[in-house]
């Protein structure tokens, strides 16, 4: 527990905690910057003679920006379904655009600067938001084009081999408390100060914790002063038969022909097709679904990612351990987490139209299927270093890269899709997900694979 490696993943998880925070933000913000807070208002237009103000031409889509204010003299604006959907939908263009890039650049240059810088500026572009709202939809959704650029994830030369699940899933469960703490503080912080607080507050805090991201975190043991010599010796070591991080060539054709790479892809985009969804549009359906006040949404909101963090960590601990024992070789352990973070929350989501509008039976699913899915987080979410550790970090922008394509096609689909009708829309963007992790599952079973691939050994000629 005092190890470097695991100093390590602390250090990781807090920097998640804050990356997620910043990103997710909007998300609960959202609501108490536009009329969709209010169920009546929801159909994008504000009630006659309500809201004066002017109206401008988005996507088609028409646009007015009331005079009503929450706390803090903070402006509401009245965006539709579908502007809503756009908005929250486009921190993933800038995002997927970089994830090939930053796992590149991480091989090339070391994941400390490129996780650190990419946090920084996520930061201070999250303090912009506010005044981004202010000069209109299109500088809103350009700042969050721009915050999606500068996001990236970090893992390798540290974790041995029958201790990656746990170190690195400790570290990923930082994404889900940052979640959590950001639903359930968000609302607090809109109803009290204004929802620009939102921004100011967790921007601020970011831009305080890259000080420590750069003073804490070292590349490599090699690199490490503080580092017990048995440590370093022991991870060295093990870590020796994987080679070193690639250099300026990749084997491109090699990956494109490789089925265990294109099972960990496609798994991985229908898997974050549902977490995205639930993850961008949750509050939404809380508040016009279930009905809830700001403040309550942020709260239950937040709830199902409780039991994804805490899942995170119990899946990393039981996936090592059955490793360790010899119980299931790695493909079995692999395709096992998967198939039980992938099928059970299908099921679940396939369940939830079926409840009305039993809101306590609806939370208690929607963080039953929230928690599961954690358990992928020992499934296809690190089997990148288990065929490729010379390549995790690009092979792990590809998938991050069709995984963001879905985090921008979900969120907007469920805003066309409850714009047309409220609760058939609902019931539609659940089934759609439950259909697209079924299919993953089924094709992730069939090609995925524990070892490494031919291409990936360092010997192999690059393509």
């Amino acid at each position: 527990l005092c190890s470097a490696r695991c100093g390590l993943a602390l250090v990781l998880h807090v920097s998640l905690f804050v990356a997620y925070a910043l990103r997710v933000s909007l998300s609960i913000a959202i609501i108490a910057m536009t009329n969709g807070s209010h169920p009546h208002s929801w159909s994008g237009s504000a009630p006659r003679g309500s809201y004066p103000g002017f109206s401008q031409d988005v996507s088609g889509k028409q646009m007015q920006i009331t005079e009503r204010r929450f706390p803090g003299s903070a402006p509401v604006y009245n965006w539709s379904a579908e502007t809503q959907g756009i908005i929250l939908s486009s921190f993933f263009y800038g995002y997927g655009l970089t994830q090939v890039l930053g796992g590149y650049c991480s091989g090339l240059f070391g994941g400390k600067p490129v996780l650190g810088s990419g946090l920084l500026l996520s930061s201070v572009l999250t303090l912009l938001v506010p005044r981004a709202a202010e000069l209109g939809m299109s500088f809103l959704i350009g700042l969050q084009v721009l915050l999606g650029l500068a996001e990236y994830t970090l893992w390798a030369k540290w974790a041995p081999p029958l201790e990656r699940s746990r170190l690195m899933n400790i570290a990923d469960a930082g994404c889900t408390f940052g979640t959590f703490f950001a639903l359930l503080v968000a609302g607090i912080i809109c109803q009290s100060l204004g929802w620009p607080f939102v921004f100011y507050i967790f921007g601020g805090v970011g831009c305080a914790w890259c000080l420590c991201w750069f003073l804490l975190v070292y590349e490599d043991p090699a690199h490490h002063p503080w580092i017990n010599a048995g440590e370093q010796e022991y991870i060295v070591s093990l870590l020796a038969h994987q080679g070193s991080s690639h250099g300026c060539s990749l084997p491109l054709v090699a990956m494109a022909k490789s089925l265990p790479l294109w099972a960990i892809t496609i798994a991985c985009f229908c898997t974050d097709w549902l977490f995205y969804m639930l993850l961008t549009s949750m509050p939404m359906f809380m508040s016009n679904v279930l009905h809830f006040d700001l403040r309550e949404n942020g709260l239950l909101s937040s709830l199902p990612y409780i039991g994804n963090g805490l899942g995170h960590i119990l899946a990393g601990l039981l996936a090592d351990f059955l490793l360790a024992r010899r119980v299931l070789g790695t493909a079995a352990i692999r395709k096992l987490f998967s198939a039980l973070g992938m099928l059970l929350p299908a099921v679940f989501l396939v369940a939830v139209p079926y409840l009305g509008c039993s809101s306590t039976v609806v939370v208690v699913l929607l963080t039953l299927a929230l928690t599961i899915i954690s358990m992928t987080g020992a499934g296809i979410n690190i089997n990148h270093i288990d065929i490729a550790p010379r390549y995790a970090g690009f092979l792990l922008g590809i998938t991050n890269t069709f995984g963001i394509v879905a985090g921008i096609i979900a969120p907007t689909a469920v805003g066309l899709l409850i714009s047309q009708d409220l609760q058939t829309g609902w019931r539609n963007a659940f089934f759609v997900s439950a259909a697209l992790n079924l299919f993953g599952l089924i094709f992730y079973i069939a090609f995925g694979s524990g070892t490494i691939q031919d291409w990936a050994r360092e010997d192999t000629a690059v393509q």
